[in-house]
């Protein structure tokens, strides 16, 4: 697999543990899958591991947030945010 341009690492965190994106802690919020596909990440702290995330938007937010997040190891989940061009494109899908 080949690493998606366009994503940058946000955070690592236990399942339920606070993550904030654009001031909302996302475990709070619903997410709706964007029409994209997946994206391919490097994990932050093992860069030769990849993983494939969902990419996502939050319910009900206006400007429309973005990002991409999946299960790193059990529990463990990964959050990327899309760079300015890779949002800009997201915007296109909605």
């Amino acid at each position: 697999m080949e690493v998606s341009r366009g994503w940058e690492f946000r955070a690592v965190v236990v399942e339920g543990s606070p993550v904030v994106i654009a001031g909302v802690d996302l475990w709070h919020v619903q997410w709706e899958p964007v029409r994209m596909g997946r994206v391919v990440v490097a994990h932050p702290a093992h860069p030769a591991q990849q993983h494939s995330m969902s990419v996502y938007q939050l319910s009900g937010v206006d400007p429309a947030v973005f990002f991409a997040a999946g299960e790193l190891s059990n529990a463990v989940w990964g959050f990327y945010e899309p760079t300015e061009a890779m949002r800009r494109f997201l915007l296109t899908r909605i």
